[in-house]
């Protein structure tokens, strides 16, 4: 386990000799992607290290900067997601393989640009909503680190934004490095047999956003601590604070066009604090729930999450176009992705829903000498 570990730094150099401390390269490691950031085993063998915190206390000393590695990490799955949409998008333009099944697009060549074949917008529009949407989340996390450590937040504030953080940094973390992934094997996929070889560097995108879902903490472990730690841990508190921010959303709008965002987006957070007592009641009696369920527990928060960001995206949309603003198109495109996060993205949620609910009599029934 991780009780009384303690942190130590290693320095290269003796600190006071300023000779050789014995930190010595054993060999480099081949891994499956990014090769620009060489990764190594080192030895120690005689190394002098210093402790850093008091001692036993290493992975509280740890904690202190890792929210933000953590954000760090949701970052790069969000940039994956980024990435691959732009080069896919600029790949289906272009693109051109038969005719669209509503006739044709392009009556001058012989086929036209597979941005116009239903399946390829689903890639693309999936890539764009969970770039942006991430985008979102980020940003919002960001503030509330911003509040934390800049200005002089009020003690509510201080509150609201260090439970905010808690709870959405592994939702963040882990649902935007899964989704992210999955909008990079995407981008992939638009490209066909093209997006296998490497000179069109499609595949080296799902090749480098790979490791996002396993350092920094596995996916796994994200929803262990989203829903052991954060949520049950503390009876639901810090999850309260974030399904407020979504009911004051959804209660002080008041404009009839969102409808479509507000009345499902309400079903969700209501439903999501109905099934977390659920689960808490069904692992007092068997702890084994938690770990049977968290992994959906998180997909289902993440989908809601960005929902929520994505409803606030086309509010703002709203607002922009009775405005006058002079881009119309750019706005009622952030719309429409919204309506297309919400009738093809969303409903994901309630697979995720399902599953966590189902016990975890199926995982654990099995025998070690049955598999």
């Amino acid at each position: 386990g991780t009780k009384g570990i303690s942190l130590f730094v290693v320095p290269k150099l003796n600190a006071d000799t300023l000779a050789s401390n014995n930190v010595n390269c054993g060999s480099i490691e081949q891994k499956m992607g990014i090769h620009g950031n060489a990764t190594c085993v080192l030895n120690f063998d005689g190394a002098t290290g210093y402790l850093i915190g008091p001692p036993n206390e290493g992975l509280r000393c740890m904690f202190t900067f890792m929210n933000f590695a953590r954000l760090g990490t949701a970052l790069q799955g969000m940039a994956a997601a980024e990435q691959s949409y732009q080069g896919a998008l600029a790949y289906a333009r272009e693109r051109t393989a038969m005719r669209a099944l509503s006739g044709p697009k392009n009556p001058q060549q012989s086929a036209d640009p597979i941005i116009f074949h239903p399946d390829v917008r689903r890639m693309l529009l999936t890539q764009r909503a969970i770039a942006e949407g991430g985008r979102a989340l980020i940003y919002f996390c960001a503030m509330q680190g911003d509040i934390l450590n800049s200005g002089n937040p009020t003690e509510e504030e201080k509150k609201e934004a260090e439970a905010l953080m808690s709870v959405l940094t592994p939702i963040a973390k882990a649902f935007l490095t899964e989704t992210g992934f999955e909008a990079a094997n995407l981008g992939m996929q638009v490209f066909g047999g093209h997006g296998y070889i490497a000179e069109w560097g499609m595949e080296q995108i799902v090749r480098d956003t790979r490791i996002s879902m396993l350092y920094e903490g596995t996916t796994g472990i994200q929803a262990l601590d989203l829903l052991g730690r954060k949520i049950l841990g503390d009876r639901g508190t810090m999850l309260r604070f974030w399904t407020r921010v979504m009911h004051r959303f959804c209660r002080d709008n008041k404009n009839r066009k969102m409808d479509e965002f507000i009345r499902p987006l309400r079903r969700y957070y209501r439903e999501w604090a109905s099934f977390t007592n659920k689960i808490g009641i069904k692992a007092i009696l068997n702890p084994e729930e938690v770990g049977a369920a968290s992994v959906d527990y998180l997909m289902y928060a993440g989908y809601v999450t960005l929902a929520y960001f994505w409803a606030a995206i086309a509010d703002a949309s709203y607002r922009a176009l009775e405005e006058g603003t002079e881009e119309k198109a750019y706005y009622e495109g952030k719309i429409k992705t919204a309506r297309f996060y919400y009738k093809r993205l969303l409903p994901k949620a309630n697979s995720h829903r399902e599953l966590m609910l189902s016990g975890a009599k199926t995982l654990m029934d099995l025998k070690i000498e049955e598999f």
